[in-house]
């Protein structure tokens, strides 16, 4: 079972460390152009598609969960309609998003602000973007059906050739055309699609063109459907909640200096880091705990549970330790500003916590999404949110400063935890048929 659980994880873990290259590549090529607003524009444009897209990873996890438990039972016939059902939101969504860009982008930069240089030239990479909506968000879809059919090796392919089809598109015309910002926009646009219509191409050499034997009628049942979002509605609630965090953390760090915010958005990078490895083993939890589910195996369930926790512990205390030892190393890596590396001395120790404190939030999510337990997931995340980050902040606000944001994080990411290891006996393995 372990080579199973390996079979899954490392290509996701390879798929979520090539996301970061594409971004630093934009980075460069626009701190080529000889103003910083080009860099601020990507950036600008990059907040404002991160939170809209965040908002709809539930398609991929409900996706994953509801078509690993139909492996499960091998019924293949559900797990064609699970994903004709899936895609066809995801398609509706991005037409949404298209249609609804005017006052997207309004929203958007009255509530983040800018230069007028960088909003203008972030405007225009926005209406450019924009248009890669449907097949960024059909992707999730097709990566959340691929994982719980127990294929994580298609999503890290295609993963792998849309950021390289992205860095070449943006070289391209940026350095060949005289494109700017622009240029990046469309290089984005173009490699999404490229990789929608991939997907849908190894889904057909696969598993036989899924898409193609489903009726209007059985795609659009409405109980099905109304089931699917059910199950949705409670990951998108436990989303908000996560980006809900993130913002508070940032904002609040924004509020006591620029120093402090500096220092924590670079000591966050250390937090993304280790999810990039979790995240791998939590792919792996929702396509194996889905599929032992759907078969009605509360043995197998269980031991896979197990093995992946003794795998998150064991991700958990090396980072842990990796960045109690070598903390410093890497903040020197990450920035060459002296008085930042000062800064952040006194606070790299809480990073070292977040690894062993958080391993068990990422591994329940995995099982927690495969058994389609919703509930559990979305309760969790509201107790971890309500009853340890906000009180562990205000609490201590005042006679901790930055610590009390990095003590209210740790009992965040460690609540979340130890709620859904409460909840896991009902909201999972009674349930078990």
């Amino acid at each position: 079972m372990n080579r199973k659980i390996l079979d899954l994880a490392i290509p996701n873990i390879v798929s979520n460390i090539t996301v970061p290259l594409l971004g630093l590549v934009d980075m460069t090529l626009m701190g080529h152009l000889g103003s910083a607003v080009y860099i601020g524009a990507i950036s600008l444009g990059g907040v404002i598609f991160n939170f809209l897209y965040w908002m709809f990873a539930f398609l991929r996890m409900g996706t994953s969960g509801f078509t690993a438990q139909a492996t499960g039972r091998k019924d293949w016939k559900e797990s064609e309609l699970i994903l004709g059902r899936s895609f066809a939101l995801a398609l509706f969504f991005g037409v949404m998003l298209i249609i609804l860009q005017v006052p997207i982008e309004w929203v958007s930069f009255r509530i983040l602000g800018g230069s007028e240089e960088v909003k203008q030239l972030a405007s225009q990479y926005f209406y450019i973007r924009i248009w890669a909506a449907p097949a960024t968000i059909g992707l999730y879809s097709l990566n959340g059906w691929f994982i719980g059919m127990q294929n994580a090796k298609v999503p890290m392919t295609v993963a792998i050739i849309i950021n390289v089809a992205n860095i070449i598109f943006s070289l391209l015309f940026v350095f060949a055309f005289g494109m700017k910002s622009d240029g990046v926009a469309l290089g984005t646009v173009l490699s999404q699609y490229m990789g929608l219509f991939l997907s849908l191409w190894f889904a057909r050499k696969k598993f036989g063109a899924p898409l193609s034997r489903l009726s209007k009628n059985q795609v659009l049942d409405i109980k099905a459907l109304r089931i699917f979002m059910l199950v949705n509605s409670d990951i998108f609630i436990r989303t908000l909640c996560i980006i809900g965090v993130f913002t508070f953390f940032t904002s609040k760090s924004a509020g006591m200096n620029n120093t402090v915010l500096a220092v924590n958005s670079l000591l966050l990078q250390f937090f993304m880091f280790f999810s990039f490895f979790m995240d791998g083993f939590a792919y792996a939890g929702e396509a194996l705990a889905g599929k032992y589910f759907g078969a009605g195996s509360r043995a197998k369930l269980k031991k896979v549970t197990q093995l992946l926790f003794l795998w998150g512990t064991s991700l958990g205390v090396t980072f842990s330790l990796i960045y109690l030892l070598a903390g410093n190393q890497i903040v020197s890596l990450l920035t060459d500003q002296v008085s930042i590396r000062e800064a952040a001395r006194p606070f790299i120790w809480w990073t070292a916590l977040v690894p062993i404190s958080g391993f068990a939030a990422f591994i329940w999510d995995g099982v927690y999404i495969g058994a389609t337990a919703s509930k559990g997931m979305r309760n969790s995340m509201l107790a971890a949110t309500f009853l340890l980050f906000v009180p562990g902040f205000l609490l201590f606000k005042n006679s901790m400063g930055n610590d009390a944001l990095w003590l209210a994080m740790i009992l965040f990411v460690f609540g979340r935890g130890l709620f859904q290891t409460i909840l896991a006996k009902r909201a999972i393995f009674k349930r078990i048929h």
